[in-house]
């Protein structure tokens, strides 16, 4: 593991109040990263209290080991936050963290093939044991497949055309590094945005189809609520409007019951709220001033909550 790319926790402080109400509850963190929110959730806990860590990348799964190590009331488990149900079994937790997206020593590393400013193997794979790398899968995907990941999971307008682009550019060569894909999108482009990389929403479609993130996202929700003990906390960070529109529409469909019953069907009012299993916390909460001028990656943070009711 390589130290010198370092991450910063976003909204460290913000997470772990909303998420921890009781000092001796069990907790899951699952988006490990290099434990920021692990480190202190575990400083609120108690002795009896513990912590359950999930990561996906092996190089993030090293340093949880080391923690485990160095405080009995953590344990890491490899793997996506889709597999809750297997890593929690039939206990029930205080809280859920997810902190989305991808991390700043995935983003800065170039050898792990996110960045689209630093030249590096075409990978994109947060657990580079499983699934397919990017560069083989555009090798691969057909013309309309890539343009639709393209729309799809990264909301760009232009994906027929970069998506043509990069078919005729892997007839001549193939793709295998991030620098080259970067330059045929970017190329494709016919509407640079001020102050944004040209490539930025392509290679945030091609990573998110890589790493099956929003349909890992729709799986742990469902997870979490029936893991989650009345009372306790689902807290959630995203970092772009498909990942946060998925959290709020979970919420709202929870918060609000069961909606498809007919309206001639006799039941009371707390006939129709047994069928309720979820209250927001209040508004989302974005970074502030301080936060943003350290870590202006912050700036897209987005962060729900909601308490699971009785």
């Amino acid at each position: 593991m390589n130290e010198q790319f370092r991450h910063q926790t976003v909204l460290l402080s913000e997470a772990v109040e909303a998420l921890v109400s009781s000092p001796e509850g069990l907790y899951v963190d699952g988006t490990f990263g290099r434990g920021g929110h692990s480190r202190a959730v575990l400083e609120k806990l108690s002795s009896d209290g513990r912590l359950i860590g999930i990561d996906k990348d092996l190089e993030a799964v090293a340093v949880g080991q080391a923690l485990t190590q160095a405080d009995s009331r953590f344990q890491i488990c490899h793997g996506s936050f889709a597999e809750l149900e297997q890593f929690v079994g039939q206990q029930q937790v205080d809280g859920v963290l997810l902190d989305l997206g991808v991390s700043s020593p995935q983003l800065d590393n170039p050898e792990r093939g996110f960045s689209f400013l630093q030249d590096g193997p075409l990978d994109m794979r947060m657990n580079t044991e499983h699934g397919i790398s990017a560069a083989d899968w555009i090798a691969e995907a057909g013309e309309a497949e890539i343009a639709d990941v393209l729309k799809r999971f990264g909301e760009e307008r232009f994906g027929r055309r970069m998506a043509r682009a990069i078919v005729q550019a892997r007839e001549i060569e193939p793709i295998v590094t991030t620098g080259r894909l970067a330059h045929i999108i970017s190329e494709a482009n016919p509407s640079w945005e001020k102050g944004k990389h040209p490539a930025t929403r392509a290679f945030q479609g091609i990573r998110i189809f890589v790493n099956s993130e929003l349909d890992d996202l729709n799986r742990v929700l469902e997870q979490a609520l029936e893991a989650l003990k009345p009372g306790g906390k689902l807290v959630v960070i995203s970092f772009h409007s498909l990942e946060d529109r998925i959290v709020k529409r979970f919420i709202r469909k929870h918060e609000k019951g069961d909606t498809d019953i007919p309206s001639w069907v006799p039941l009371t009012e707390d006939q129709l709220n047994a069928s309720r299993r979820l209250k927001s916390c209040g508004k989302a909460v974005k970074s502030g001033k301080e936060e943003l001028d350290v870590n202006p990656r912050a700036r897209s943070a987005v962060m729900r909550v909601a308490v699971k009711l009785g």
